[in-house]
């Protein structure tokens, strides 16, 4: 796809979201491929990018209303057709600098493209909408709340529901922004933030340092490894909260440490650069293919001191000499509720049932990995969500089971810039409407 042609964007687009519907593909993996085999200029992958992430995140309330612009469930839709129907619809209710005339025709030249007897369908709903969109419907929020609050904001009910009670009247604001664009965020290598911004800057790329994490840096960039000193490793894509748990972790030169779940390799990464790539760093994965990035990453950032390995972290101590490291990282599979604008899909895949089946294998994680660590030594358990079943239950339990560990707050070891994100029980604790960043949680102990 190249430039020049008024459909590129919105067809790479297409085809993207294509893919995470059909075969369950990741939305930025996906769109970031897509965009590297594209020839799209920057005003066309800022745009592909806004149609992928925005229809994603929209998705509920979309089909909500085209179910009653078109009198039938959006089920019944060919799925290429329900799926530019959803983009034609963003571009015109949730999008301002897209003409309804436009959005209109270039979904029906879409509709061309795939399915070419379902045109007329599409160019009329479209019509439609652009007509009424200003009055389009919402449920009615006297009647339902909780129905109302869950289209309008474009979340399943089962998870407004969850947060309503976790949040009170905070929900709507966490709701909203789940919704936003996520910043695109930029870790430079330790001591290097002021010398990246203004290598960034002479090519004219917009940046901002962290609010909270010293070596972050906040750009304006579709595709952040197409900016300058991607390829020779000055800096790693990491959101601001992430790199916040390896400072948490605090690895210092020399250490062994292990990195219990640690694909694609970021927070490894980090490790291994606040440790001047001094020690070694155990970076396990249950996956080829995650020990492989893990590797990837390490190798284009000149990282000699971590060491990938193909291992189950549920039967770590099986595997590893017990006692025989002084950090332990165990970043666990979770939901990932916590990185909905970063990756809008999760809020249709998940269900309460994975909470509950994620908690049992946090644990498991959690008791396997816990003999591994020495006298004096520290283990960070972190998560990217929000839910307590994964968070402060599964902590609770953890260090009921093992009266050796002793939890340690949070304040006492985070930069100054970042105090203020630890809670009443000494956990880095991150929220998306509070503190404009993903939903971290993270939790530090040692053992005595």
């Amino acid at each position: 796809m190249e430039s020049g042609d008024p459909l590129a964007a919105r067809a790479l687009a297409l085809d993207v979201l294509m893919r995470v519907e059909e075969i369950g593909a990741h939305a930025d993996a996906t769109l970031a491929g897509a965009l590297a085999a594209a020839r799209l200029d920057v005003r066309d992958r800022a745009l592909a990018s806004r149609l992928v992430y925005g229809t994603l995140a929209w998705q509920g309330r979309l089909d909500w209303q085209l179910a009653r612009l078109a009198d039938r469930d959006c089920a019944s839709f060919d799925p290429r057709i329900r799926m530019t129907l959803r983009l034609g619809l963003y571009q015109l209710t949730l999008l301002d600098r897209v003409p309804p005339h436009a959005a209109v025709a270039t979904s029906v030249e879409l509709a061309k493209r795939a399915v070419p007897a379902a045109s007329r369908l599409v160019n009329a709903v479209l019509r439609r909408a652009a007509r009424e969109r200003a009055s389009l419907p919402l449920p009615d929020p006297a009647a339902d709340p909780l129905e109302h609050l869950a289209v309008a904001f474009s979340h399943p009910r089962w998870l407004v529901e969850r947060w309503r009670r976790r949040f009170g009247d905070g929900v709507r604001d966490l709701l909203a922004a789940d919704n936003e664009a996520a910043p695109t965020v930029l870790r430079a290598r330790p001591g290097e933030r002021e010398a990246l911004m203004s290598r960034l800057a002479a090519t004219g790329i917009a940046c901002e340092p962290g609010r909270f994490a010293p070596d972050a840096i906040r750009v304006q960039a579709a595709d952040p490894h197409a900016l300058p000193g991607w390829s020779d490793g000055a800096f790693s894509v990491q959101e601001e909260a992430s790199q916040l748990v390896t400072w948490l972790l605090e690895p210092r030169p020399g250490m062994r440490v292990l990195d219990a779940c640690a694909a694609p390799g970021g927070k490894a990464a980090h490790a291994a650069e606040r440790m001047r790539d001094q020690g070694t760093i155990v970076a396990g994965d249950r996956r080829r293919r995650g020990a492989a990035a893990i590797a990837r990453n390490a190798a284009r950032l000149g990282l000699h001191a971590i060491r990938p390995i193909v291992f189950d972290a549920r039967a770590a101590e099986a595997t590893l000499a017990h006692g025989s490291f002084d950090r332990i990282l165990v970043d666990a599979p979770c939901s990932g509720l916590g990185t909905l604008r970063a990756h809008p899909e999760i809020r249709w895949r998940r269900t309460p049932d994975d909470l509950r089946r994620l908690a049992t294998t946090q644990r498991r994680i959690l008791d396997a990995a816990t003999p591994l660590l020495r006298p004096g030594g520290v283990l960070v358990y972190s998560t990217c969500t929000l839910t307590d079943e994964e968070n402060a239950d599964v902590v609770d339990r953890w260090l009921a089971a093992h009266p050796e560990l002793r939890r340690e707050r949070a304040d006492e070891i985070l930069p100054p810039s970042a105090r203020a994100l630890v809670d009443d029980a000494g956990a880095l604790r991150t929220l998306p409407h509070r503190h404009g960043l993903d939903g971290f949680f993270a939790v530090r102990a040692r053992r005595v």
